[in-house]
């Protein structure tokens, strides 16, 4: 699904009213009415009243609007507008005529009494920013938006939270809360990218009427990736088939103290369809590992100080001659830093034609040495969590999706960004955010399971559909394992146990 961004949005609404010739108040009633059933749909019996606050802008006629369509329903509701009614936009002000046509009206806010309405009222309507924030909400706004949070009342967004940028997901001072958003016509990034989407709530996707401009969509390149998508993206096994035609799998990794993540990784990978898995490890934990693998194939590496000796001839001569038998190489898990972790991520960049996939210490050993990723002939996938992006040179200032893109575009890589919603960034600029994943991903061991499925994907099908989709596939399993387990106690190895179940609703 595309992402838009608040002047994308802008402009689909300009067109739509320019040159389909659709009239901009019949796309506000749109979005009032779609407002307003989602409003009408969490009140009860018991409490019928809804309070609607509402700015000067267009986002505060949505609010009029659905006031008005509610009050035609027989429900009890009062607008409290924030700011001067002669700053209304002209569409507001047309609603807010029509709200008094029907016998409602706007009260100018003034707190004490109004808040008390609102704070014991079924629902809340959230009308007062929209999506051209690009600076922090004013103190009066901040005010309302602390008071409502602070209640137990549902709170429902037009269009997005006020006090999230459409574009970043950034919370621009403070934010509503909501327990609901719906936004209008095209979803906007900023709903979906952290933090924004821990204060957008469910979001739901209104059609008002807005007309899909191709010309215009083009120019986002930012994609929600969900259950869709992967259905979409999984590709279907041949019958005909054998253990070469779903990939050999280089993976190299472990050191004396971190034997799991190399374990973890190659797990996850034969969980994820590959033919065959070779786990290259220090001989110093060799056995531990062979005792652990039932399904990959481990091999003893020279070490050095319990970790795979880089600088070694001997090590670097057994992992040329897998790497010119194997369909792609992932290094990093559990492999620790140094000089000669360093040389062995040297030589692999300077001497693999296969699709490399970097995590972790991997990453951490190229940090500061960003020209060796420059200068590699194939293609490579970074999967950093936000310190490791940041050591890398990554700049999250500028907003997550916009950082992972700039880097890839840069860089000539794919990235993985990880997070509460990873973004994965491809080399031609394009965004996929994640929608699947919870907290109880977060622990060691979790981000080692994701490189070995997107390892695995990488072998079976086009890149750029395989990470995207390795992604959504690990945080899918992740909630499946979070269903069964709870967030607070299920494991790494939860999630590989759920790996299957994941591809089977996947697919």
């Amino acid at each position: 699904m595309k992402l838009v961004d608040s002047e994308l949005s802008r402009r689909l609404d300009r067109n739509t009213i320019e040159n389909r010739c659709v009239p901009s108040t019949l796309l506000m009633e749109n979005a009032a009415r779609a407002l307003a059933e989602a409003a009408m749909a969490r009140l009860t019996t018991d409490n019928m009243r809804a309070a609607v606050f509402c700015g000067c802008g267009n986002n505060g006629g949505d609010g009029i609007c659905a006031a008005r369509i509610m009050l035609s329903r027989g429900y009890t509701v009062r607008v409290f507008l924030v700011g001067s009614e002669a700053k209304l936009t002209e569409d507001s002000r047309e609603m807010l005529r029509r709200l008094r046509e029907y016998g409602g009206d706007a009260e100018v806010y003034f707190g004490g009494e109004q808040l008390q309405f609102a704070l014991s009222s079924g629902v809340i309507i959230d009308a007062l920013i929209g999506t051209g924030l690009n600076k922090p909400v004013r103190e009066d706004m901040a005010e309302i938006i602390r008071a409502i949070n602070a209640g137990s009342v549902p709170i429902v967004s037009a269009d997005i939270p006020s006090g999230v940028s459409a574009d970043t997901g950034e919370v621009l001072g403070c934010a509503v809360k909501a327990d609901e958003t719906v936004t209008f016509g095209f979803p906007k990034t900023g709903l979906f990218i952290e933090p924004g989407c821990v204060y957008s709530g469910e979001v739901h996707v209104a059609d008002i009427g807005i007309f899909a401009d191709e010309a215009i969509l083009s120019e986002s390149k930012n994609y929600l990736f969900g259950m869709d998508e992967a259905r979409a993206a999984l590709p279907i096994r041949p019958q005909l088939s054998h253990k070469g035609t779903f990939g050999k799998l280089l993976i190299l990794g472990g050191s004396v103290g971190f034997t799991g993540a190399p374990y973890l990784a190659a797990s996850a990978a034969v969980r994820s369809g590959s033919g065959l898995v070779y786990l290259g490890v220090p001989s110093d934990i060799y056995e531990i590992e062979a005792l652990k693998c039932s399904s990959a194939m481990p091999f003893p590496l020279p070490s050095e100080n319990g970790k795979i000796d880089g600088g070694s001839g001997a090590a670097l001569e057994l992992i040329a001659a897998k790497l010119a038998t194997c369909t792609a190489c992932l290094v990093g898990p559990g492999l620790g830093t140094g000089e000669a972790q360093s040389q062995l991520k040297r030589f692999i960049l300077e001497n693999s034609k296969i699709p490399l996939i970097i995590d972790a210490d991997g990453i951490n050993n190229i940090s500061g040495n960003i020209d060796l990723l420059d200068r590699a002939e194939c293609p490579v996938i970074l999967t950093p969590h936000e310190a490791e992006f940041k050591r890398l040179g990554g700049d999250i200032s500028m907003g997550r999706v916009s950082a992972a893109r700039d880097f890839a575009v840069c860089h000539s890589c794919t990235v993985v960004l990880k997070g509460h919603r990873s973004v994965t960034a491809l080399p031609d600029g394009r965004c996929f955010v994640n929608t699947a994943g919870n907290s109880g991903m977060a622990k060691g061991g979790s981000g080692d399971v994701l490189a070995g499925i997107i390892a695995a994907l990488v072998m079976q099908e086009d890149l750029a559909s395989a990470v995207p989709l390795g992604v959504f596939l690990h945080g899918l399993a992740g909630d499946i394992a979070a269903a069964k387990y709870g967030e607070y106690s299920m494991t790494p190895d939860d999630i590989i146990t759920s790996l299957p179940e994941a591809f089977l609703q996947g697919s």
